[in-house]
């Protein structure tokens, strides 16, 4: 026996290697199917209805802006954690601050109808 080590074969060539994910990016792009076409996480079911809330909520009718904010907050969750199984983020990103915004004018157009309210009724009781 002889005191050398046996001649290993070298090692074949390293092939590509898949590059790491982006840690600060949560969402990747397209999957592939076993065509080789890209695909996208289809839609959330509600994010159309979210975005449609919050711009009623700002352009039509106040009161249905604390829905849109209400909801676009449930969405916005249910997408985060389905791990990038769903899509449909930014049209509930979108719904979700509009629902903010006309809460916010909801609010306000409240507060101004309270105080016209009270300023009638100090007016009519001092002139009478």
């Amino acid at each position: 026996m002889s005191d050398q080590p046996p001649d290993n074969p070298p090692l074949p060539p390293p092939g590509p290697t898949q590059p790491q994910p982006n840690p600060y990016q949560p969402y990747s792009g397209p999957g592939y199917g076993p065509t080789g076409v890209p695909y996208w996480a289809p839609d959330h079911p509600d994010s159309a209805m979210v975005l449609l809330l919050g711009i009623l909520g700002m352009a039509v009718c106040q009161v249905v802006a604390p829905f849109a904010w209400v909801k676009g907050a449930r969405v916005k969750r249910e997408i985060d954690e389905s791990g990038g199984k769903l899509g449909g983020r930014s049209q509930a990103q979108i719904g979700y601050v509009l629902g903010i915004v006309g809460s916010v004018i909801l609010a306000l157009y409240l507060v101004g109808a309270l105080f016209y309210v009270v300023i009638v009724i100090v007016a009519v009781g001092t002139s009478a």
